[in-house]
């Protein structure tokens, strides 16, 4: 093993409004922040804890628009509920949307910046 994965980071445009966005989803608390600014933001635990989440603001970020190839997913998350239903209500009232595909055990969805991430049950 050369090292430890940190952090997933995920660039947007407004990184506390979607920090806030996988707060609700996952429910990992807000460690870390940048109180002089909203550049950059963690969820979850201390470094070597996982899961950890960081935002890192990207003004000019251009969104994947799944499943388009020539605007694919840069990278997703898998997300285990265990009830499907009740999970797609509470994701998209946090402003999360549907996006076309789904398959046995999970359903796409975008989030607010518009990075796909999949909820998935058994």
């Amino acid at each position: 093993m050369i090292g430890q994965l940190r952090s997933v980071v995920i660039d947007c445009p407004d990184p506390r409004a979607l920090a806030g966005f996988y707060a609700e989803l996952l429910g990992l608390p807000l460690i870390e922040d940048n109180s002089d600014g909203d550049e950059w933001v963690v969820l979850g635990g201390p470094p070597g804890h996982q899961p950890r989440i960081a935002f890192q603001q990207a003004l000019n970020l251009r969104a994947p628009d799944w499943p388009d190839p020539d605007r694919p997913q840069q990278f997703h998350l898998d997300v285990t509920v265990d009830d499907i239903e009740t999970a797609e209500k509470a994701a998209l009232a946090l402003g999360a949307r549907r996006l076309p595909g789904e398959g046995e055990g999970f359903r796409v969805y975008a989030d607010p910046a518009g990075h796909p991430f999949c909820l998935c049950w058994d």
